[in-house]
């Protein structure tokens, strides 16, 4: 009991310097984490804003090339077409004519020579070749659509496999060819080597798993640069794919998003070119362009880490030099207020406890009860057997009485010598008495401390009353006092109630 009432006194919880320092080490690493978070995310988005650059430059750079080859290709084509219209003498011979009807055209290693068909699909002259050579192409779906269009101006068609010599993939630029009365009179049409996108891509700076893809505005791939090793998917329709359909719906820009190929993600920056029905689009490799961020990452991660556990360290070792400061000012303060010898509450612990429930009893109208406990005949007994075996007289009695109490409020304390006293808070005079009768027995049936004794026995004076203003703590003391005189004048080993309550 009376550890319960020392510890009531000075509870075990956190104290609010330590729960300050607790506090202020979890904002200092919460302030580092943040600050950390916020420069990774600057970093992060630095190198997002490289790779957009990148790959802006990379479609400028592009974009210029394939466009000046088309209007070159599509200026021969027109060319073709004005030329048929210009009137030639009869006998001029077929060297001449050809010569002056592709007189804009000139092959390059990608871009062939172009070809008119007429109306129904035959090859009627060849830039190449004087005499054309014989084959038909009404099948085609160039042919087809400029056939039923009459609007459809420059047709760039979907890849194709060459028929003429070789079989490599090429890519078709077309015009359809009226007649005097508007009626269709066949197509000029020419092919451009998917090679060429091959070579314009290869020296470009893309990582080892970026990829460079030009598509129809259909969704048609009509030229890719991939991974090494990766099959190109040439005349692939990706129209389907929800990559293609936001890039077909933003028309230009960028976004993180994962390939609908081989699942990689990647930064997408997307153009349409110009007024041509093609989109160019660099799909640079997110790995590779937070490669170096990644790398940053983790040293300043570490380094974060390192940081934070010696913030939480040092405020660990704080607080356990706290709480052990804390734990030692107990220790001396528990000390102050116990009694050496017997380990109970010592006269100045008393004397608060009294002063504390007295403010109590008189605010509540609740009893307060007082016993005062003294040894009998022990100053006899201290001059028999000396004051060793008198000391582990009191020690025992001490325990005699802890052991009796029950609550926690109940103070047992060492009044002086070979006095107890002992606080009953919200007791009557009735419950006082059964408390004292409870320890003068167990007393009494205690062994005896020295040999020869049959037993020690107490005399004990219970006052018990409801403070008030008038009645002062050393009257209530006083009268407790009385009590137990009282008790020893009627024969000692009894307990005596001072007057009524």
């Amino acid at each position: 009991m009376q550890k319960n009432t020392l510890q009531h006194k000075f509870p075990t919880r956190f104290f609010s310097a330590e729960k300050v320092l607790i506090a202020s080490g979890g904002v200092g690493v919460a302030a580092i984490l943040v600050i950390v978070g916020l420069l990774l995310s600057t970093l992060r988005d630095d190198a997002t804003l490289a790779a957009q650059r990148s790959a802006s430059n990379l479609i400028q750079l592009i974009e210029a090339d394939i466009r000046r080859n088309t209007e070159l290709y599509d200026l021969a084509i027109q060319g073709v077409i004005a030329a048929e219209k210009i009137p030639r003498a009869p006998d001029l011979p077929p060297e001449t004519e050809h010569a002056l009807k592709f007189a804009r055209v000139a092959t390059t290693r990608f871009m062939g020579g172009l070809l008119r068909l007429n109306a129904t699909g035959d090859v009627i002259a060849d830039s190449a070749y004087p005499v054309p050579r014989q084959r038909n192409f009404a099948d085609r779906d160039y042919f087809l659509k400029h056939r039923n269009d009459t609007d459809l101006g420059l047709q760039i068609g979907r890849p194709i496999r060459g028929r003429m010599n070789d079989q490599d993939w090429r890519i078709t630029f077309s015009r359809r060819v009226s007649d005097t009365k508007g009626r269709f009179d066949g197509i000029i049409v020419g092919g451009m080597r998917v090679a060429y996108f091959d070579q314009l891509f290869a020296p470009l700076q893309i990582g080892a798993k970026g990829a460079i893809n030009l598509l129809r505005t259909d969704g048609i791939l009509m030229a890719r640069r991939g991974p090494s090793g990766e099959p190109v998917p040439v005349g692939q329709d990706f129209s389907q794919y929800p990559n293609f359909q936001r890039i077909l719906r933003e028309g230009e820009g960028s976004f993180l998003g994962q390939s609908n190929l081989d699942r990689q993600g990647r930064f997408y920056t997307f153009a349409r070119l110009g007024d041509l029905p093609l989109i160019l689009v660099v799909a640079l490799s997110a790995d590779e362009a937070y490669a170096q961020w990644s790398r940053a990452a983790t040293v300043i991660g570490a380094m974060t880490l390192a940081l934070c556990l010696g913030v939480i360290g040092v405020v660990w070792l704080m607080l356990r030099e706290l709480q052990q400061r804390r734990a030692n000012e107990r220790k001396l303060t528990a000390l102050s207020l116990t009694d050496g010898l017997t380990g109970l509450a010592n006269r100045r612990h008393l004397d608060e406890v009294l002063e504390s429930q007295s403010r109590l009893s008189a605010r509540n109208t609740a009893p307060l009860s007082l016993l005062m406990i003294d040894v009998d005949h022990f100053k006899a007994f201290n001059d028999r057997y000396g004051h060793r075996s008198g000391d582990l007289v009191l020690s025992r009695l001490a325990r005699v009485i802890q052991g009796v109490l029950h609550r926690p409020c109940d103070l047992a304390a060492r009044y002086g010598g070979e006095e107890f006293a002992v606080v009953l808070p919200d007791t009557d005079a009735q419950g006082a008495m059964q408390v004292a009768e409870g320890i003068r027995a167990a007393v009494e049936a205690h062994p005896a401390g020295a040999p020869g004794e049959t037993s020690n026995t107490v005399s004990i004076g219970v006052a018990s009353r409801i403070l008030a203003q008038e009645i002062s703590i050393d009257q209530f003391v006083k009268e407790a006092d009385d009590a137990l005189y009282a008790a020893k004048r009627a024969g000692r080993n009894r307990v005596a109630m001072a007057g009524p309550a």
